[in-house]
């Protein structure tokens, strides 16, 4: 019992293709449960948030924004989100969970069982952000009240953005993307199971476990990379070569500037962000787990 057990455990599970097809389902499946249950509900604060980010205003401005643009219009740009969050829950833990597998064998003597965990989760943010950029290029797009009258549907944006060179278009801000889930997917992956056991060790069920666990990580995740999040809403917003602002370091640079050389400013929006990821988070992790375990 121990190492040999665990060595033993690991290696079935990497010739048995059922047990990744059921990390595939099992990710999927949470993340339309957390989707469904929170979309919703809060995509009128997460479009409030938004329009923090990309206008630099208060919450009082945003939502004279949105009431400006009436209730038909406050759903704009809802679809993407939905779809996104549960490819991206099947690619997140289907990926990750081959990629751990696929390389535990090779290295875990070496390195403990959450570096490899870590790794496979930044590998795994890679894979996401390759795939759904463009979903997130949409989205933002669409959530953004100056594009409302020339670019009216999903199809009249995927039909601009598919005119423009992919770096501008469908692929805008391609690498802090890439940085920002790789980070975040390789701290979730890396800390969830440690922070779940040392809460299942002080008595606490396992779904409150997890729960926990999820909400915990995506509150140290969103803190450290919410520029990220506010840099991609700005650089991917605009459409065409003369709303797009540049390139990586000048948009960066236009943001800087916007927010007045100010942290506080950068962070305008992130309570509501950080909450409403905590809440997403928590309902995946603690829905995989009890899946998985199922």
């Amino acid at each position: 019992m121990g190492q040999d057990t665990v060595n033993d455990a690991d290696a079935a599970s990497n010739t048995n293709p059922t047990t990744h097809f059921h990390s595939y389902l099992h990710g999927g499946t949470s993340s339309l449960v957390s989707s469904t249950l929170t979309t919703f509900a809060i995509f009128p604060l997460h479009k409030i948030v938004f329009r923090q980010q990309l206008h630099n205003t208060v919450v009082r401005e945003a939502v004279a924004q949105l009431y400006g643009e009436g209730l038909r219009k406050l759903y704009r740009g809802v679809a993407p989100p939905l779809l996104i969050r549960t490819l991206q829950g099947t690619l997140l833990f289907g990926v990750q969970d081959s990629l751990h597998h696929h390389s535990s064998h090779l290295v875990q003597e070496h390195f403990p069982r959450p570096l490899l965990q870590a790794a496979a989760g930044v590998g795994t943010g890679v894979v996401n952000a390759l795939v759904f950029t463009p979903f997130e290029r949409v989205q933002n797009v669409l959530q953004n009240g100056r594009n409302d009258h020339r670019l009216p549907t999903h199809w009249s944006v995927l039909v601009r953005l598919n005119s423009e060179p992919l770096a501008l278009g469908f692929y805008r801000a391609l690498l802090p993307i890439i940085a920002r889930n790789a980070l975040g997917n390789g701290l979730y992956f890396g800390l969830k199971n440690p922070v779940r056991d040392a809460l299942d060790q002080q008595g606490l069920s396992l779904s409150a476990s997890s729960f926990i666990s999820g909400a915990v990580n995506s509150l140290v995740i969103s803190l450290s990379l919410y520029p990220l999040l506010v840099l991609v809403a700005n650089m991917q917003a605009g459409v065409g070569q003369e709303d797009v602002g540049g390139g990586l370091k000048a948009s960066a640079r236009k943001l800087w500037v916007a927010r007045q050389r100010s942290v506080a400013l950068l962070y305008r929006g992130s309570s509501l962000v950080i909450l409403r990821s905590c809440v997403n988070w928590g309902i995946i992790t603690a829905t995989y787990d009890w899946l998985e375990r199922g």
